[in-house]
């Protein structure tokens, strides 16, 4: 039966136990189709919820590569062309979750790794991007197989919400000592308006105007951006203070910017570069599984089943396959950002996010969009990840609601996972790089000439440099370790949450279920 409460509707099995919560706050469940007029603008503040990453991400490659200003403006529509194209597929062929694909800051380590070791052979940036391109679709495709033979989905049953709590935490807590957020300089008072709009328009108006409910990410950034520009264009901001807003970019960059498949070149492949962003594509796989939980519980919905999970991570692989292809030198997975938007906003459509992706594939070959995107001050980017994380961060606690917290292992497990989740990644900062880090591993004692070996010491400081990777792995091996019953580690009430095998119906499923004829048909 079902019995609807002002917080949350519980669906109950027949043993009378809650199975299901769908969450009070979801203003359009995964399923629902709101107007195109008004998808159309979720769906973009959907998508500028990542535009830190979407941006920061290309502008970090092409300066490593040392790439030509207009080739980087290219770069930069490459990765939005990807971004639309690797969601369209998983929203509708692959997990079928509201989820945002887009670059990854996973592959950005063993990239820049890949990066200094042509640039010391004086490589210059195009054969370098065509190395990248090549070791992606490499690693890509062992991602492809892992996914859709099941070797991912598999792990569902050894994850229990020890394990899926401290990895969502860590997601939420990754971009903690981001630059756009603690730079030393930081413009505090546009950060704080940005910070203030997205808070008054989610939390303090949303009850009334259904405007301020649906767009307050929107909302806030508009309206912060414009103040910003207002500032710049007067001269009380300067082309030297952060927040300054370069509106003669906007118009000094190309209508349309031609973006096709294999623009660079044919991709290059070394096996060793390969294995290298294959540790990358790990600790991104360890993040879109918590991102899949987290998405689900955000959403109300059931946990992912296995096979829901085995084709998300498969369709992630064939995402990484089209950004080694059209180019962008690195890959594509799940994006935390738009779950954290889900969160404030209420907004779990599908549909939302592939209207999106449309937009934003449109756009791609737009010199204008991509010119007016890398205007936004890093101040109001830095109020985006802490509006966003901060609520990814709030999520992965809420799964400790079926764990037993009296019990001593379950709270070491779990403080153990996140100290160590923030103190490794920022032991391997300080080393510096790869390089650097390979050198220590080869002095250790005794197992020094295993460890530095430069694919075992990259692999390791790849993984070690993601939170949620090192976080997620010593809670999984503890966890799975320790003593402790099921009922302890909350996976007793987490499998009456969890979705069956066949909730989960694929698109070629649908579209068969679709073809069959009704019973008036038979009849006639």
């Amino acid at each position: 039966m079902t019995d609807q409460s002002e917080t949350s509707n519980e669906i109950r099995t027949d043993g009378g136990d809650v199975s299901r919560e769908e969450a009070s706050f979801v203003e359009y469940g995964i399923e629902d189709k709101p107007p195109l007029g008004e998808s159309i603008l979720l769906g973009i503040q959907h998508y500028l919820t990542m535009i830190g990453a979407t941006v920061a991400i290309p502008l970090v490659l092409a300066g490593a590569m040392e790439m030509p200003a207009g080739e980087t403006a290219r770069l930069i529509g490459t990765f939005f062309v990807v971004s639309g194209i690797a969601t369209l597929l998983q929203t509708t062929v692959g997990n079928r979750y509201p989820i945002v694909q887009g670059g990854t800051f996973a592959l950005l380590a063993p990239a820049l790794a890949v990066i200094g070791a042509l640039a010391a052979e004086g490589v210059g940036w195009q054969t370098t991007l065509l190395e990248l391109q090549g070791a992606i679709i490499a690693a890509a495709t062992v991602q492809v197989i892992l996914g859709y033979v099941g070797a991912l989905g598999k792990l569902k049953y050894y994850l229990s919400p020890v394990v899926i709590a401290p990895v969502i935490v860590l997601i939420g807590l990754s971009l903690v000592g981001v630059q756009d957020v603690t730079r030393p300089d930081q413009n505090w008072w546009l950060l704080g308006l940005t910070l203030f709009l997205i808070v008054l328009f989610s939390q303090y108006l949303d009850r009334y105007s259904r405007y301020a409910k649906l767009f307050p990410v929107l909302l806030g950034i508009v309206t912060a951006w414009v103040v910003a520009a207002i500032l710049s264009v007067t001269g009380v901001y300067g082309p030297e203070t952060v927040g300054y807003v370069d509106t003669g970019a906007i118009a000094e960059a190309s209508a349309i910017q031609v973006i096709t498949p294999l623009q660079w070149g044919m991709p290059q492949f070394t096996p060793a570069f390969a294995v290298g962003i294959f540790a990358g594509v790990l600790a991104s796989m360890v993040e879109s599984l918590g991102d899949y939980y987290a998405v689900a519980r955000i959403a109300g919905v059931g946990a992912p089943s296995e096979k829901r999970i085995n084709h998300g991570i498969g369709m992630e692989g064939i995402g990484n396959i089209i950004a080694g292809i059209m180019g962008t030198g690195n890959g594509s997975t799940s994006y935390g950002e738009n779950i954290g938007a889900i969160g404030i906003t209420g907004v779990a459509s599908r549909y939302v996010v592939q209207i999106g992706a449309i937009v934003m594939l449109i756009v791609g070959f737009v010199g204008y969009f991509g010119a007016l995107i890398t205007t936004i001050p890093s101040p109001i980017v830095g109020a985006l990840y802490i509006a966003m994380f901060g609520q990814i961060a709030a999520i992965g606690l809420s799964n400790l609601r079926y764990v037993d917290l009296d019990a001593s292992r379950n709270v070491f497990i779990i403080g153990i996972a996140l100290f160590l989740g923030l103190s490794v990644p920022q032991y391997m900062d300080n080393v510096g790089g790869a390089a650097e880090f390979q050198q220590i591993a080869a002095d250790a004692a005794l197992v020094g000439p295993v460890l530095g070996q430069p694919l075992i010491a990259d692999t390791i400081f790849v993984i070690g440099s993601t939170t949620m990777a090192v976080g997620g792995i010593i809670a999984f091996v503890l966890d799975n370790t320790v003593r402790g019953t099921r009922d302890e580690r909350g996976l007793t009430q987490w499998e009456q949450l969890a979705e069956d095998e066949e909730e989960f119906v694929t698109f070629f499923e649908s579209m068969r279920s679709s073809d069959e004829p009704t019973p008036v048909d038979r009849a006639d």
